[in-house]
């Protein structure tokens, strides 16, 4: 989620140097700039750590026009929602119509008036952040403050389709809270939802990439995605999950496998190929989560899934 302080990024594409001097210029002082002369440039810098908050796309540019540009950029999932304001020097209402059909917020018209830009830029950019903030609070489950198991379904199919693409190894990990029935039947529904908020917190303060993601699947269980990890790390990742829940020390005088909260864990890793389905990893974790409770609980189990 964008925070309030937080500068946020506009990318300019235009092959004209000149107009990138003019738009950076009107623009730097309140937001972070970055620049491509070109749509192959514009489309490679979004997919990289600078992502936009917004883009100002030239039309006419040699190789790649921006009309071709934001077809891409809202052809996939991963970057349809980024606004884009055309600037141009076309004046005719059928270009105009086109480009907001192709899912443009905007037109600015050249020459530029430096007022306008930052107008437009500032009222665009401010829908984005409350936008940002509506899909982030969506995302969200509301007892334990990680994501939800809607935001995992959405983020698990497109580190699959990466894996997929990148030729990569993904894992996933569940974990289940054990005897968690008992702890609520006997210290009540408010001790069970602090227990909930305080395993959520252990397990996802053990993440320690950006890419990696805990979240609340249901109940007392949990889910979590590690792109590119591969089974004996994500089993390193697992074991130590299930140690920092166990240093939670949140006494469960009636579970039958310590006198404090545990949980149990399965871990699934492979390397997918088109055609595999993304659900049997889930399915395979989910197997190894009931061999670990039916191995006494309180432990990990893992599995590795063939694509062949």
């Amino acid at each position: 989620m964008v925070g309030q302080n937080k500068r946020q990024r506009i990318l300019i594409v235009d092959d004209s140097s000149f107009n990138i001097s003019i738009l950076g210029e009107a623009l730097s002082d309140e937001y972070d700039i970055s620049v491509a002369k070109n749509g192959e440039e514009a489309i490679a810098i979004v997919g990289s750590d600078k992502r936009p908050d917004l883009i100002l796309l030239d039309i006419v540019m040699p190789r790649m026009d921006g009309y071709e540009t934001i077809h891409l950029l809202k052809s996939d999932d991963g970057t349809m929602d980024i606004p884009v304001i055309f600037i141009t020097s076309m004046t005719e209402e059928e270009d105009e119509t086109r480009g907001l059909a192709m899912g443009a917020v905007d037109y600015i018209t050249k020459p530029f008036s430096t007022p306008i830009v930052k107008a437009r830029v500032r009222t665009h950019l401010e829908l984005k952040r409350k936008t940002d903030m509506l899909q982030n609070l969506s995302a969200m489950d509301g007892l334990t403050g990680i994501p939800n198991r809607r935001k995992f379904d959405e983020t698990f199919e497109e580190e699959w389709r990466r894996s997929v693409r990148e030729k990569g190894v993904i894992s996933v990990i569940m974990m289940d809270i054990d005897y968690f029935k008992k702890y609520n039947d006997n210290y009540g529904h408010g001790e069970g939802d602090r227990c909930l908020r305080l395993v959520s917190s252990a397990l996802d303060g053990t993440l320690n990439r950006a890419s990696d993601m805990v979240a609340r699947y249901g109940g007392e269980e949990f889910i979590a995605i590690l792109p590119g990890t591969d089974g004996p790390t994500a089993v390193v990742m697992a074991e130590t999950m299930r140690r920092n829940v166990e240093k939670q020390n949140i006494a469960h005088a009636h579970s039958e496998c310590a006198d404090h909260v545990t949980i149990s864990v399965g871990v699934a890793s492979t390397r997918p190929v088109m055609g595999m389905a993304r659900s049997d990893l889930i399915k395979g974790a989910d197997q190894m989560l009931y061999q670990a409770k039916q191995a006494g609980r309180n432990r990990v189990e893992k599995t590795e899934l063939e694509n062949d």
